[in-house]
């Protein structure tokens, strides 16, 4: 890419461009995978800086499964990558969350409408952070409504199953305790540490949480924010 110069061009180092890069992710070869979030793509860039669009096609805005540019996403805005290749990636304005195979094969893997629900028809109001464990255990912050901002830490099984780990939807607060005791203000970034700790980034209370496997929920480093 180049500073200040926005599009969607593949190519090599400079020859290349994006629009609004959003998450970015990276495997154990070195292979480095962006949300493009403005042209509603995933790119793929090699070590030597060989950008290419892996899925969606630009301004092709919607939430269509497919291969490569024959899928379609809604802004998306966070990505992750398991052992086997396969990208996770989470739209902001298609309240789902998207798996990529190596192959540039695009499904859903859940969410399908605005919401805070459980289960196998579980929804997202508003998707961000995503990380995958090495079970394939997919986890995303979800941030609350534009106006009420909360959050809550979800997370989805390989086989699409939702459960919320920790916090309440639409509840403010910077409150250490385990599950829905637990409160955040707008969370965005997630991680995974080596022991399977959650390293959440509690954006608007300016603070890092850890969430234990379990949901259990400490302060890391930081302190209280206001919304």
């Amino acid at each position: 890419g180049t500073a200040r110069v926005y599009g969607s061009a593949d190519g090599t180092g400079a020859a290349a461009s994006f629009n609004n890069v959003s998450g970015i992710t990276v495997d154990a070869a070195g292979m480095i995978y962006v949300a493009d979030k403005f042209n509603d793509t995933i790119r793929k860039i090699t070590p030597a800086g060989v950008v290419t669009t892996m899925a969606g096609s630009p301004g092709n805005f919607g939430s269509t499964n497919g291969t490569g540019a024959a899928a379609s996403f809604a802004a998306p805005l966070g990505v992750a990558v398991d052992g086997s290749g396969n990208v996770y990636v989470t739209e902001d304005y298609g309240y789902q969350i998207r798996k990529i195979t190596p192959a540039g094969v695009v499904t859903r893997l859940a969410g399908n409408s605005i919401g805070s629900s459980d289960g196998t028809s579980g929804t997202f109001s508003s998707p961000a952070g995503i990380a995958v464990d090495g079970l394939g255990n997919v986890y995303v912050t979800d941030g609350g409504t534009t106006f009420i901002h909360g959050g809550t830490i979800r997370k989805i099984t390989p086989e699409g199953f939702v459960t919320t780990l920790a916090g309440v939807p639409d509840q403010i607060g910077q409150i250490d305790g385990t599950g829905n005791a637990a409160r955040f203000n707008r969370s965005e970034g997630i991680a995974i540490d080596p022991s399977g700790n959650l390293v959440v980034a509690d954006t608007y209370n300016h603070s890092i949480r850890r969430v234990t496997p379990v949901g259990v929920v400490t302060t890391f480093a930081g302190g209280r924010g206001s919304p």
